[in-house]
């Protein structure tokens, strides 16, 4: 992982090591709150601006930390940010944090955070811990996002609900209704939803994934063949 050029950064952050539908790390808050949208994308942006900032941390005072006390160390430098991105969040967008509730205190103990810090940050200086950070944390969210999305479809018809959290009053009256006059989805909005949606996610990614290999081990064979015969 040290001599992992950016691009590899960034390919496993979003895609072939995501956390959350490879590594399947900080499953509490991916499911309890990726109700909606805009749910999934304020809790992935804490979790990323965290992880941003204690991955940039850690790098910074690795070599100054004693091996001994590195964990402790690791959690306050996590907790701390938490805080903060805790108190900001109240000032600046408090519906939404009052709708995600304990869920952002308790990104102190998301596994995403604290095992990048011991498993790259710990390890590499500050550029490649940042891209790392950048990348998991946005591969989170997206996880979050788009099963917010599935679960908000099928559960309510509707998708960006409550935008007005996130982006502010401009955005009030976004609500795009995909189906008229539905009923909506109880299944979808429960917790035995969440998991079925990230199973249903999870699929989807291993199907692409087999997908991309038979056609990688099918290239050379139909090069081979459209060779001309001499």
């Amino acid at each position: 992982m040290a001599n992992s050029d950016y691009g590899t950064l960034v390919r496993d952050g979003l895609w072939r090591n995501n956390p959350a539908v490879v590594q399947l790390l900080g499953l509490c808050p991916l499911l309890a709150v990726s109700g909606t949208i805009v749910n999934g994308l304020g809790l992935g942006m804490a979790t990323m601006l965290v992880l941003i900032g204690s991955n940039v941390t850690v790098s910074l005072i690795r070599n100054l930390v004693r091996p001994e006390v590195r964990i402790p160390v690791f959690v306050m430098v996590i907790a701390s940010f938490v805080t903060a991105i805790e108190l900001a969040m109240n000032a600046f967008f408090y519906d939404l944090y009052k709708i995600l509730g304990i869920f952002i205190p308790l990104i102190v103990t998301n596994c995403v955070i604290i095992g990048r810090a011991e498993a790259f940050a710990s390890k590499n200086n500050v550029v490649r811990s940042f891209v790392d950070a950048f990348t998991m944390g946005l591969g989170f969210t997206l996880g979050l996002v788009l099963l917010g999305g599935m679960r908000e479809l099928l559960g309510q018809g509707t998708l960006l609900a409550q935008a007005a959290l996130m982006f502010g009053e401009p955005f009030r009256g976004v609500t795009v209704t995909v189906f008229e006059n539905y009923k909506g989805f109880l299944l979808a909005m429960l917790p035995p939803g969440a998991f079925i949606g990230l199973g249903f996610l999870i699929a989807l990614k291993n199907l692409i994934d087999r997908r991309q290999k038979r056609r990688v081990a099918q290239r050379p064979a139909a090069a081979v063949a459209a060779e001309p015969v001499t």
